[in-house]
């Protein structure tokens, strides 16, 4: 193969996975010395296409993290020299970061040999910065810190790739007019930012555990990479309790992926679910990782709660066996810390299970008038759901097909008429 010349796919395929180990290290290492996160990710992605360049003849070196960053640091140097970074900073400032550069470029190994954790959080902090949307957090968390291309990530969120590169666009230029630091904030700043990248790993894992639109119920490599960077964040900060029980969370529900479809992508409710077929790794990871985050703080935070709800279903060896009570006072703990009417609706689910269809209907009922349930499909459903239980097949149709109305996604829709034709169905031939 020539120098230039597209990789053979095996090569690439090695390149490929180098980049998304070794991208977010690059980056945050390079941030720091830059300052200036468009900089940092346009330097990685030089000498991304240097190494597309050079390793197919030359062969991948023995140590891929630092041959990038070497690379990375000769590009800044000379587009320094040459453009003084575009002739927008003072001159001390300018002496500064060429001084890093230098300092990168006499040990160009210090990317494998020094600890990077603190860069690798920084990055973390201002990849999810509050004055960015959650939707533009969740495409730069993504690009920055997974590695993913813009073309993947508008895949994995069903939308444009144009609108993805929009977001990030808007976000490094805000993260560039805002002038924000590269430090980790500190005290109370801390704890707020850091539930703000906690959020933003839980959306990126949530769309692909229940996509909100599209022909998939679920995004298996969505789950991955939200499994991946909760991992990072609990080795760069393993005394967050927290951050434990978002890890923990993720784990037990990444567990049931493989059993929440069938071959052709049905879904699969949690009851009918097939339990030979949940990861039993992913659940030992999981119950590990919330014993830690209770270890670490006895006040349970909203994540270590819900991965105590999660628990409760890994630890059953059947639908039937799921303690139910311990379902619903672990609901009315959650409620009591965040109050929200899909915890609420959540928790009626809980307690219907615990006493009856006929106890949760009023709750339900209830909670039809809240407005964060507006256009919620799963309050139809619920309601649905209580209805059959209760025999009353007819008005169960209506609330299923309200529901089915309601879905973005085209495989809950076909569950949920499903459910509405089979309701019809069990009411008699004057349901038609």
């Amino acid at each position: 193969m020539t120098a230039g010349g597209p990789p053979d796919a095996a090569i690439g395929a090695r390149i490929a996975a180098i980049w998304r180990i070794e991208a977010a290290t690059l980056i945050a290492a390079l941030l720091r010395r830059v300052r200036d996160v468009g900089l940092a990710e346009e330097l990685a992605q030089d000498a991304l296409l240097a190494a597309l360049e050079r390793w197919p003849t030359d062969g991948v070196p023995d140590r891929p993290g630092a041959w990038l960053m070497t690379t990375a640091t000769h590009r800044a140097i000379d587009r320094l020299r040459h453009e003084r970074l575009h002739r927008v900073h003072e001159d001390a400032l300018v002496y500064d970061v060429e001084t890093r550069l230098r300092e990168a470029q006499a040990a160009p190994d210090e990317i494998d040999d020094n600890p990077v954790g603190d860069d690798l959080l920084r990055l973390m902090f201002i990849a999810c910065h509050p004055r960015l949307s959650a939707e533009a957090q969740a495409a730069l968390t993504l690009r920055l810190l997974g590695g993913l291309s813009t073309d993947e990530i508008a895949r994995a969120f069903l939308v444009p790739e144009a609108t993805i590169a929009q977001r990030i666009v808007r976000a490094k230029r805000t993260l560039g007019e805002a002038g924000v630091p590269f430090e980790l904030p500190q005290g109370a700043a801390l704890s707020a930012r850091l539930g703000a990248v906690l959020g933003v790993i839980y959306l990126i894992f949530n769309e692909g555990y229940a996509a909100t639109a599209g022909d998939h119920w679920t995004r298996p490599a969505l789950c991955d990479e939200a499994l991946r960077l909760g991992r990072i964040l609990a080795g760069l900060a393993p005394n967050e309790a927290e951050v434990c029980g978002l890890v923990a969370l993720m784990e037990l529900q990444a567990s049931r992926l493989r059993a929440r479809t069938a071959a052709d992508g049905t879904p699969i409710l949690l009851p009918d679910q097939d339990r030979s077929r949940w990861d039993r790794l992913l659940i030992q990871r999981g119950l590990a990782a919330l014993a830690r985050a209770e270890a670490l703080s006895p006040m349970r935070g909203a994540y270590t709660l819900q991965a105590g709800l999660a628990a409760v279903h890994a630890r059953a060896a059947s639908a039937a066996d799921t303690d139910w009570p311990a379902m619903v006072a672990t609901y009315d703990a959650l409620l009591a810390l965040t109050p929200s009417p899909v915890v609420a609706l959540n928790r009626a689910v809980a307690m219907s299970m615990r006493d009856g269809p006929a106890a949760a209907l009023p709750l339900v009922d209830a909670l039809g008038s809240q407005a964060g349930l507006s256009g919620y499909h799963w309050l139809p459903s619920v309601r649905a759901d209580l209805l059959m239980r209760l025999g009353r097949h007819g008005e169960a149709a209506v609330e299923f097909e309200r529901a089915a109305a309601l879905a973005r996604n085209a495989r809950e829709r076909d569950l949920l008429q499903a459910r509405a034709v089979a309701c019809r169905a069990a009411d008699g031939p004057s349901a038609a």
